[in-house]
């Protein structure tokens, strides 16, 4: 993959209706070769549903408006599979990652009762443990490409929430997602990096039941849901050259539901 486009890796792009589907598109749309990770068996099996064709559907809507998309399926909870992702991707396009955008997650609901010791530790490894393995192989590829990715489009986006009750280890499991990034943005700044995480808040894809979309709406001010397109807007914005200056943050894009006031 030789272009003039600067390469951008984007995990869980599984779902056409997910989040991860809405930045792979957005990114493209903003000029940007892709390299897109999944996990069909997780997909599978959490509320939402598979999408057998989602995959595709993505490659051809980015494509379509002149992306080059690579596609890496990868099983996340595995240490190895998420510390090569970044290798593979420069490898299987022949181009420098210079963004790397952090959209998978695993998320089951459980509370204290429920929580098992396995899923505790699956929520761990796929949420905080996988992408401190990809930020550290995205540091080390940087420091290898030297100026061949542009320093000025160098990002790291994560995805978090501040769900907790009723999804402790998922919720847990971000608040260390997020400690995750703030230290990359300190410590990766003379790799010319900005890393920030977004909180887009309830978004409609494809989880809510009928109460909590009336909830959701009731509860923020502009009364309607939260959708994938939202949160692209921003990350797409963090990761234009307009975005550089914006690093360190928690960055929550809901449509003021969050705001207690």
């Amino acid at each position: 993959m030789t272009s003039a486009r600067p390469l951008a890796l984007v995990t869980g792009v599984g779902r056409r209706a997910g989040i991860g589907a809405a930045l792979a598109t957005r990114l493209a749309s903003d000029g940007w070769d892709l390299a897109i990770s999944w996990w069909g068996p997780y997909d599978d099996r959490v509320s939402g549903g598979a999408d057998p064709d989602g995959v595709e559907s993505v490659v051809q809507e980015c494509e379509s408006v002149g992306a080059r998309v690579t596609r890496l399926p990868v099983d996340l909870e595995d240490p190895e599979q998420a510390a090569a992702l970044v290798g593979r991707a420069e490898t299987e396009t022949g181009a420098p990652v210079t963004a790397l955008v952090m959209s998978h997650c695993e998320s089951v609901d459980s509370d204290f009762r429920t929580t098992t010791v396995e899923s505790w530790d699956r929520h761990f490894a796929v949420n905080a443990r996988a992408p401190f393995l990809l930020v550290q192989a995205y540091a080390a590829a940087l420091e290898r490409a030297g100026d061949t990715a542009p320093r000025d489009r160098r990002r790291i986006v994560a995805l978090t929430s501040d769900h907790i009750a009723y999804n402790l280890p998922y919720g847990a499991s971000k608040g260390a997602l997020d400690r995750i990034v703030f230290g990359a943005a300190k410590e990766l700044g003379s790799l010319g990096v900005s890393a920030n995480v977004v909180n887009p808040g309830p978004n409609d894809t494809g989880w809510m039941s009928d109460d909590v979309k009336r909830w959701a709406v009731e509860g923020t001010p502009l009364g309607r849901l939260g959708r994938p397109s939202d949160t692209a807007a921003l990350v797409g914005f963090l990761c234009s050259e307009q975005g550089a200056w914006v690093n360190g943050q928690l960055l929550t894009s809901d449509g003021g539901i969050s705001n207690r006031a």
